[in-house]
């Protein structure tokens, strides 16, 4: 065996180190994930080996075995997997100066700053190990190679170099030894000897690793004698017990036949950290050249803060059992943050940091099949059980809404949607059930925006339609007005506002002759209606004679690209700038109203009455949508005015 050897880094590596201790980690404690995980991957390659080199057969069970030495301020983690030669410790641990730390440090940024996914730099630089030294200022590694007698001490303290020499192990296998630095909570620097921070985060991070991981336990015991009874005045003695810590149960790789739903449901509630079952579970399995495993649940009831702003959602992303994200939000669309669950792929690269997956085009695979798996399961519980699809749309609906702005998936969740409708106070109806209702010769599917049923209900725009036994949609949700401007059509149907545009209803002979009554009605008033546009020329842009309105006297509409009073509102609320804009004025022209207007006109068009009429039929359709009047203290004036003058 040869000598103790020193080793030199380049003089980048310390600068490395810091990069990405204080840089590309946020959270301290992963170091112990990583050490776990290198670990496991020894014993994967031993178990592999071993099928075609009898020699390497143990009778050992493979296991990770974590202790720690308070006094000693050491954390050791040790495995008996496949080992490291001494060439292989200095290529291995030695891979920073190996693979140039200039190559590795411009990775690093271009992966900082978005350029490259940084696919597989654990691998390549072998950061995962290096991570040790985020908790220890000083490493040392005993590794013996399966099949060989020799085993290779290498040790560092994070200085820029490293030594490797002979060491002692009397089986197969890896030890590294980590002297801690002192806890320094306040920096996230946990004190990483305490049993109970180790249990913690071995069973956040590695619970379902596959193979034991046990954690080396102690306690006092009194001394018995030999009837079981407590010897009196003898001390205490220390008992040292090696506990398994994770679970090992990775019920996402299990066939979901030999899965009741009682398991999914207590693993639900162990990631979820939910008291009740799921509302629906969803496994994935997908296989080929690119091979991953999902669980994906969906809950029974909305958390409180599903629509806070900082809703941290995503689902736990693993690579071979190892936790590598508790929350990666890459995996899911927003619009179906709600969902919980697992991926894990064996084949998923590792990037530096774990977290930095934005740009991997097969996590991008994976968001896409997830998206699609939970669209259908959801589908299958809207075609078989109607009313257990209204329990999830009650809690989920609003969100879900919002994967209609989701290009790649608005026609997969069009079919989803409901929405409360003239046609039942009580249900809400999907648009293709509205679609089987439409009349004949109906060509498009009709919605109004509001504030809340209660308000739409009592519009004037909904006056026609509902004389014509027209089906609308009410749209009350703040999301709605979002959305329309994406939910264009569905099913061949174009999804029309009853306050834009002109209407047109009934047959194509109800049409015409409903509009060539309307211009002759309109020639008729065209001089009093040039009159009102003139008076508004501030607030409105056009007045014409609704086809609309059968029982109230005026309303608003705006042309179709117009945005809505609703969303305005909603904008301003919000605090954004929204654009004034004009609209166009509607009256009745069977409302006795515009009848006295013209009497009033043809008999003295000076008449101060008119211009007042004028502003209050203004106020009158504002009121009604639910807007601001301009002026409320004019309006009440000349309210005051007409109420005295009779």
């Amino acid at each position: 065996m040869a000598g103790t050897e020193t080793f030199t880094f380049k003089s980048e590596a310390q600068q490395l180190l810091d990069l990405m201790i204080h840089s590309l980690y946020s959270q301290k404690e992963i170091f112990l994930r990583e050490l776990i995980s290198n670990a496991s991957d020894a014993l994967d390659k031993l178990r592999f080996e071993a099928l075609t080199d009898k020699a390497l057969k143990d009778d050992a069970p493979l296991r990770v075995r974590v202790f720690a030495d308070p006094d000693a301020r050491t954390l050791t983690v040790e495995d008996n997997g496949i080992g490291m030669t001494r060439d292989e410790v200095i290529q291995n641990l030695g891979t920073i100066a190996h693979s140039g730390t200039k190559e590795f440090a411009r990775k690093v940024a271009e992966v900082q700053q978005g350029e490259v996914t940084g696919e597989r730099l654990i691998g390549q630089f072998g950061v995962g190990f290096y991570s040790s030294f985020i908790a220890a200022d000083e490493v040392t590694v005993i590794s013996r190679k399966a099949g060989t007698a020799e085993a290779t001490r290498w040790h560092s303290k994070g200085d820029g170099q490293f030594d490797v020499g002979a060491g002692e192990r009397d089986h197969a296998g890896t030890t590294v030894v980590l002297h801690l630095r002192e806890a320094d909570p306040d920096n996230g620097l946990e004190d990483f000897t305490r049993e109970w921070k180790l249990r913690e985060i071995i069973k956040r991070y590695s619970d379902f690793v596959q193979y034991p991981i046990e954690l080396r336990t102690t306690r006092k015991e009194q001394p018995k004698d030999d009837e079981g009874n407590d010897i009196e005045g003898a001390d205490a003695v220390e008992v040292v017990e090696w506990k398994t810590v994770n679970s090992m149960k990775a019920i996402w790789a299990r066939n979901p036949d030999d899965v009741d739903a009682e398991e999914y449901a207590e693993f639900y509630k162990h990631i979820s950290h939910d008291w009740e079952a799921p509302f629906e579970t969803i496994p994935l399995k997908a296989e080929g050249l690119f091979e991953y495993r999902a669980l994906l649940f969906v809950p029974d009831r909305a958390p409180f803060d599903l629509f806070y702003r900082d809703y941290k959602y995503g689902l736990q992303l693993y690579v071979n059992r190892v936790l590598i994200k508790d929350r990666a939000d890459e995996l899911l669309p927003e619009w179906l943050r709600f969902v919980k669950g697992v991926v894990d792929s064996p084949d998923l690269s590792l990037n530096v940091s774990r977290e930095m997956l934005q740009n991997d085009r097969r996590v991008a695979k994976i968001r896409k099949k997830v998206a699609k798996k939970v669209v259908d399961a959801l589908a299958k519980v809207q075609a078989d059980d109607r009313d257990r699809y209204a329990k999830f749309w009650g809690n989920f609906g609003r969100v879900l809404k919002e994967g209609v702005t989701d290009f790649e998936f608005a026609d997969d969740v069009k079919p989803l949607l409901w929405f409360d409708s003239s046609h039942d106070a009580e249900k809400p109806t999907s648009l293709a059930e509205y679609v089987e209702r439409m009349k004949d010769g109906q060509e498009n599917i009709y919605y109004i925006t509001g504030e809340s049923r209660a308000a739409v209900e009592k519009s004037p725009h909904l006056e026609a339609f509902r004389a014509k036994g027209y089906e609308v949609l009410y749209l009350t949700d703040p999301v709605d007005e979002i959305i329309v401007g994406h939910l264009t059509e569905f099913d061949g149907k174009a999804l029309k506002s009853v306050g834009k545009g002109e209407v047109e209803l009934g047959t194509e002979d109800e049409q015409k002759a409903a509009e060539e009554a309307r211009k002759q009605k309109q020639e008729a008033h065209a001089s009093l209606l040039e009159f009102i546009s003139n008076t508004l020329d501030e607030h409105i842009k056009e007045v014409r004679l609704s086809s609309r309105l059968t029982e109230s006297p005026v309303c608003l509409v705006g042309d179709e690209g117009d945005m809505s009073p609703q969303l305005q509102r909603l904008l301003e609320a919000s605090g954004q700038a929204a654009p004034k804009q004009k609209r166009i004025l509607e009256l009745n022209p069977d409302h006795p109203l515009l009848a006295r207007m013209q009497g009033l006109y043809d008999a003295n068009r000076e008449d101060p009455k008119l211009g007042d009429f004028a502003h209050l039929l203004h106020g009158q359709a504002l009121l009604a949508e639910g807007s601001p009047l301009p002026d409320p203290v004019a309006f009440a004036r000349r309210v005051t005015d007409l109420m005295v003058g009779g």
